[in-house]
Order: C-alpha cells, then sequence, then structure tokens
C-alpha cells in the first residue's frame, strides 16, 4: 500500500497569484523553473534550427554545383554533412526539449489543482451555494489545461517564431538585402488576405457552437425526463425534437464544412501563389542580373518567404489562444482571490467539548450573495432568536418550510455565521473558535445523503482513523446494516458505485448515520435523518439513537412530528423566529402551532 504522505502533491503556500495581472501572474508560477524554462527555449530553437538553416544549405549546395569551378567538392560533403546533421540532432533535443518543459508544466497543474483544491476546503459554504460545481470543476480541469497550453506559447511557441523571423530577416539582409522591401510589401497582404478569408470562418464556427450547445442541453433534458416520459409513452414526441435539434446540427455542420473547404482551397491556391511570385521575381532578378543573386539565394529566398509568412501567421493565431490563456488565469483567480473563507488560523483550538449551547439574540439574513446547502434562496433566515441548550440534552426543530430550521443548524455547524448576535458553546463565543477541531467533536447525518464511490467501509470510516477494534462492528448494528449487509456481494467491501446507486435510499441513511456514530461525538446533529426509511426501519432507528443519544448534545430537525416526540425539548419555529418551547404533551396541550402542525399531520 503506498504512503500518503510520498504521493501527496507537494505545494507552494507562496504561489503568487494575481488575476488583475495575468501574465506577470503566468510567468511568477514558474519563478523557480525560469531557468529550466531558458535552457528548454533554447533546445526548442536548436530542434527547429533546419527551419530557418536548411534553405540556407540547401542554397549553398545549389551555388556549389552551378559554379563547379569556383567551389571544390569537398564543400558540397561538408554541406551534405550539415544538412544530415541538422537533421538528426531533432531527435535527442526533441527527447530534451520534453522532458523539461514537461517537468516543469506538469509540476505547475498539480502544484495549482492542489491549490485550488485547498482553497475549496477553505471557502465558505456559503460560496458553493451560490457558485455551481459544474464551473468550479472546469476551473481545476479546463481553465489549468489552458494555461498548459499558454505556457508552451508564452515561453516556447512565441519566442521561437520571433527568432525564426529574425534569422530570415538577417540572412536575407545580408545575402539579398533588396529583398527586405519585397517582404515588407508582401508579407503584410498575404496576412490581410488570410485575416479576410477567416471572418466567414468565424460566423460559421459561432453558429456550429450554437447549435451544439442547443443539442446538448436537449440531449440532457431528455435523458432527465426519460421516467416522465416512458410514464407518459411519450417516446416518440421526445425522439422527433431530438431528430428535429440532430437535423439542425447537420446542417449547420455542413455550412461549416464548406465553407473549410473553400477556405482551404482559397488560402492555398493564395499562397503557392505569392511563393510563385516570390519564386519568379527572384529568378527574374538573377536572369537579368538586376540584382547581385546567385541561383542559391533564388531557392534561398523562395524557402524563406515560405518560412517568414508561416511564422507570420503563427504569431497571429497565437494571439487569440494567448488572449484565451489569459482569460483562464482570471477565471481561476476568482476562486484563489476570494475573500468568502471561513477564517480559522490564529484562533482558539477546540480540544474537548460538553455540549452546552448558548444563542443569544442571534440574526441572520438571506441576500444575493449569501447561501447554505440545500437554501439557495433570498427572504429571512432567522431573526432575534435566543436559545440555552444543555450539555446531553435532545432539541427537535420543528416548523413549517422556510421558518429557518436548516439556517439554526447551519449556524451551529458553523457554515453560516450571525450577522447579529452570538453563539457560544460551553461558554466560549464561537466567533472566536477554530471551527475545523470545533467539528472534530461533531457529526451530522444530513437530509441528502452523499456516498462517494467507495465500499461500504470506506464510506463509514470516512475521516476517522484508528477506529478501536469492535467499534465499526457495534456501529454497524446500531445501525441496523448488518440486515443488508449479507446481501452485499462483497460485504463491507462492496463498492457502491456513484453517488451510492446500488442502494436503496433507506439503506443509503442507515449508512450515514453509521459515519456519523462511528466518529463517537459530543453533537450530534440529524438534519431529516430517517425521512428515507420506511415505517419499520424507521422504528429500529428511533430505538436505537434512543440509546446512542445518551450523553450527547442533539439536535434534530424533522417535519414529521412523530419523529421527535421523544426529544427533551422541541422548539417550534415560524419565520425565523421561536414561536413555542416545550415537550410534545406541553405544546399539545397549548393548542398552538405545533398542536395544529400535529393535527394535521394525524389527519394527513
Amino acid at each position: 500500500m503506498s504512503n500518503p504522505a510520498l504521493t501527496r502533491p507537494r505545494e507552494r503556500p507562496d504561489l503568487p497569484y494575481n488575476g488583475q495581472t495575468p501574465l506577470k501572474t503566468l510567468i511568477g508560477l514558474y519563478r523557480h523553473d525560469h531557468a529550466r524554462l531558458a535552457l528548454a527555449l533554447l533546445v526548442y530553437i536548436v530542434k527547429n534550427s533546419p527551419s530557418w538553416a536548411m534553405p540556407l544549405v540547401t542554397a549553398n549546395i545549389i551555388n556549389i554545383i552551378t559554379r563547379p569551378d569556383a567551389h571544390p567538392i569537398t564543400e558540397l560533403w561538408w554541406n551534405g554533412a550539415v544538412l544530415l546533421g541538422l537533421q538528426l540532432q531533432n531527435i535527442p533535443t526533441n527527447a530534451l526539449y520534453v522532458r523539461l518543459t514537461s517537468r516543469v508544466i506538469r509540476r505547475m497543474e498539480v502544484q495549482l489543482r492542489a491549490r485550488l483544491a485547498r482553497q475549496f476546503q477553505q471557502l465558505s459554504i456559503g460560496y458553493f451555494g451560490t457558485t455551481s460545481a459544474g464551473a468550479l470543476q472546469t476551473k481545476v480541469l479546463r481553465d489549468v489545461e489552458v494555461l498548459e497550453q499558454l505556457t508552451r506559447q508564452v515561453f516556447q511557441d512565441v519566442p521561437a517564431l520571433l527568432l525564426t523571423i529574425v534569422v530570415v530577416l538577417t540572412v536575407t539582409a545580408l545575402r539579398v538585402p533588396w529583398f527586405l522591401v519585397f517582404f515588407a510589401l508582401i508579407v503584410p497582404l498575404a496576412l490581410g488576405l488570410y485575416a479576410a478569408l477567416q471572418a466567414p470562418i468565424k460566423e460559421r464556427n459561432r453558429e456550429f457552437r450554437g447549435q451544439l450547445e442547443h443539442l446538448s442541453g436537449r440531449v440532457s433534458e431528455m435523458l432527465r425526463m426519460i421516467p416522465v416520459t416512458r410514464a407518459h409513452s411519450a417516446e416518440e414526441g421526445e425522439l422527433s425534437r431530438t431528430l428535429s435539434r440532430l437535423n439542425e446540427v447537420r446542417d449547420a455542420g455542413l455550412r461549416l464544412d464548406s465553407v473549410n473547404g473553400l477556405f482551404g482551397s482559397v488560402t492555398w491556391v493564395v499562397f503557392q501563389g505569392l511563393n510563385a511570385v516570390c519564386l519568379v521575381v527572384a529568378g527574374w532578378a538573377a536572369y537579368t542580373g538586376s540584382l547581385p543573386i546567385t541561383v542559391g539565394d533564388v531557392v534561398l529566398i523562395s524557402g524563406y518567404f515560405a518560412t517568414l509568412t508561416g511564422s507570420a501567421l503563427g504569431l497571429v493565431n497565437t494571439l487569440p489562444l494567448i488572449a484565451k490563456g489569459l482569460e483562464s488565469v482570471r477565471s481561476i483567480g476568482e476562486v484563489l482571490e476570494s475573500p468568502d473563507l471561513e477564517h480559522n488560523e490564529g484562533k482558539r483550538a477546540v480540544t474537548a467539548v460538553r455540549g452546552a449551547f448558548s444563542l443569544q439574540n442571534v440574526n441572520f439574513s438571506y441576500g444575493p450573495e449569501a447561501g447554505a446547502p440545500g437554501e439557495r434562496r433570498y427572504g429571512d433566515g432567522v431573526n432575534n432568536l435566543s436559545l440555552e441548550v444543555r450539555p446531553g440534552e435532545t432539541i427537535a426543530l420543528v416548523g413549517p418550510s422556510g421558518a429557518g430550521k436548516s439556517t439554526v443548524i447551519n449556524l451551529l455547524i458553523g457554515f453560516l455565521r450571525p450577522s447579529g448576535g452570538q453563539i457560544l458553546l460551553d461558554g466560549q463565543d464561537m466567533a472566536g473558535l477554530d471551527l475545523r477541531t470545533y467539528r472534530q467533536h461533531l457529526s451530522v447525518v444530513p437530509q441528502e445523503t452523499l456516498l462517494f464511490d467507495g465500499s461500504v467501509r470506506d464510506n463509514i470510516l470516512y475521516g476517522t482513523e484508528g477506529l478501536p477494534d469492535g467499534r465499526l462492528e457495534q456501529v454497524l448494528a446500531d445501525a441496523h446494516i448488518q440486515e443488508f449487509l449479507a446481501d452485499l456481494p462483497q460485504g463491507l467491501d462492496t463498492r457502491l458505485g456513484e453517488h451510492g446507486a446500488r442502494l436503496s435510499g433507506g439503506q443509503k441513511q442507515r449508512i450515514a448515520i453509521a459515519r456519523a456514530l462511528v466518529r463517537d461525538p459530543r453533537v450530534l446533529i440529524l438534519d431529516e435523518a430517517t425521512s428515507a426509511l420506511d415505517s419499520a426501519s424507521e422504528h429500529l432507528i428511533q430505538n436505537a439513537l434512543t440509546r446512542l443519544l445518551h450523553g450527547r448534545t442533539c439536535f434534530v430537525v424533522a417535519h414529521r412530528l412523530s419523529t421527535v416526540a421523544r426529544a427533551d425539548r422541541i422548539v417550534v419555529m415560524e419565520k425565523g423566529r421561536i414561536a413555542e418551547v416545550g415537550t410534545h404533551a406541553e405544546l399539545l396541550e397549548r393548542g398552538g402551532l405545533y398542536a395544529s402542525l400535529h393535527a394535521l399531520q394525524r389527519q394527513g
């Protein structure tokens, strides 16, 4: 088994990042590897040297064979050896280049993704309530990949293209300086024609991309609607709508292919024509003696013209890619520079918890920027709420939807911070505590069971280490998991599939309860913890919880009032306020909101 300490990606805590200065940030990401990147650039230039050196050697060879009286045969062999050497050197230099750049870039990818992962663990829960998981996943995967491509363009491609242009112009200036005027006139013309021909392709690409996005939405909707479609026998209608969208994508694709085909042929003709013009002009100058140019120089100029236009086009094509890469730098900065953090550094660590809570005039309201798990909404949270909870007491929170029950729970966990008032834990203001250490004494069973694609054992032991012998078996019995464990092919080692797809809702909920109990918490929060269980399973779990809650402070949120009847106190909430507090019997006798809710459920 591998050692996690050896496989864990190493992070640089001082990793610089400023989304407002993306190019400087990109260079800063590699500040410890600038020497390696400089060496990689040098190797890249050497390995690509045939692109500008081969036309020069070829010109020399042609001059040698056309003027044998002026050049001994040994010059031919030497130039041939140089030509062969230029080609062969590409093998080792390319391998060295790949090794140098790969180590640097892949290290940056790991470090940046690790930095994002750490930032996710430090951002407030409210941040995830207002930001989609898909957008964050794109930043980790796609945006970092774009940064890798940007690195190659900024540190390798662009300098190499610029150097190629400089070498071509320098050699031309030394051999046939008058042709610099020709290059100055024709190369901008070639670039202008290329830009003009690109315009219709960009339009067709936008159209095709839009059709693909619409198709993606249609397929996603079709898959989501399959149960409803089958139930209403509407398969043909769904297929018809999907086929219509497919035909639109086909038509857009045909238009794009036609324009691409036309662009490709026209571009080829234009550039071959310009190359022919260059060749003919150079040939005319050599034939008439208008310029001091040899036959070899004619070949050199023709080859360099193609190299020059190709390099100029390469630079033009990298500009939008660089712009896209710099935008990815800004996109990642939205996460790494977010101020919406759960600040724990430097605060008091919680080493022990008795479980006494004091909520004193607590206020919290949701706004456009606020969010919490399961509560992406506007409106009131809690208003001037006060409650004293003794260690070991079981408090049930009930009330209509939107009354503020989940908000109170998220405040107690520390996912949300009060906008007014304070919450004391064992007499200490939670605002001054390191909530990470507090949560080591806390377990939560949420309404929506969250399982990952691991074994039953992995899901139950998630976040725990050094479990005492026999503790797991006791938890399995207490959560009544052994009842269905025997039906699983590998028992505790059975993989559950994505989101626990191989289990029923009740089985998932029992695993979530076992995960909470295995930590032996001092504070236990049950947020509709038995909502997915049938009556028989709920009865078993309730009996187990009654025994297990002894000595722990427990907060229970439930809509089914039968599940909270045994609570020490029931807190009835309405519109973010506490409407009533008492035992089940006291509240029924009082005849208030709780009694009304209880009566409605009995009628249902």
